[in-house]
């Protein structure tokens, strides 16, 4: 009689583990196969290296026009691209003036999300927004008192943004605050040469 109790419990076990195995092994595959990897967004540009220096031509004391950008890995959910270019390292006499802790140099929102390049000198299809000096333009690199960092930051977003022209970055940044998908920076280094 002992026996054939434990007979029937080692079956049990035997059946209910082979029951469990079959479940597992579809839900295991089937997690596996819906996981994709997906490599993160970049911004690079063929104009300088991360890191690297700025060249003049894209400055104050050059041409003053935008650096070529190139963006690849955008997430395919994209809607639209934000991109901002800004300095963090500015001295303090112009936080006082100005009531700033960051000097936007250039803001751009509702670029087309299949787009893959900004030219040298040209804007995006896109909105301009406003940067720090009241200019819906690009105003290039002009650090007053020594070496800066300028970051160009690459968004993408699920949505466009309800926005008009000349919105400042906080008030888009406020708005996509929900929408970002992906980011990606490039950060490059500029000082003036005296002369």
């Amino acid at each position: 009689m002992v026996f054939k109790t434990a007979l029937f419990l080692i079956t049990t076990i035997f059946l209910i583990s082979c029951t469990s195995l079959e479940i597992q092994q579809p839900i295991q595959q089937e997690v596996a196969e819906s996981t994709t990897w997906v490599s993160e967004m970049k911004l690079t540009s063929p104009a300088f290296t991360e890191g690297g220096k700025i060249p003049s031509k894209y400055t104050c004391d050059g041409q003053n026009i935008n650096p070529p950008l190139q963006f690849s890995d955008v997430p395919k959910g994209a809607q639209a691209l934000v991109l901002v270019m800004d300095d963090p390292d500015i001295p303090d006499f112009a936080k006082q003036k100005f009531n700033i802790e960051v000097w936007d140099h250039w803001v751009i929102f509702n670029i087309p999300a299949d787009t893959r390049e900004i030219p040298e000198g040209k804007n995006p299809p896109g909105k301009l927004g406003r940067n720090t000096g009241g200019n819906n333009t690009y105003g290039g690199p002009c650090p007053p008192d020594r070496e800066h960092r300028y970051f160009f930051k690459l968004y993408a977003l699920d949505a466009e943004l309800e926005l008009p022209e000349g919105a400042t970055k906080a008030e888009v940044e406020k708005v996509m605050k929900n929408h970002v998908l992906a980011e990606a920076k490039l950060m490059g280094m500029y000082e003036r040469v005296s002369k």
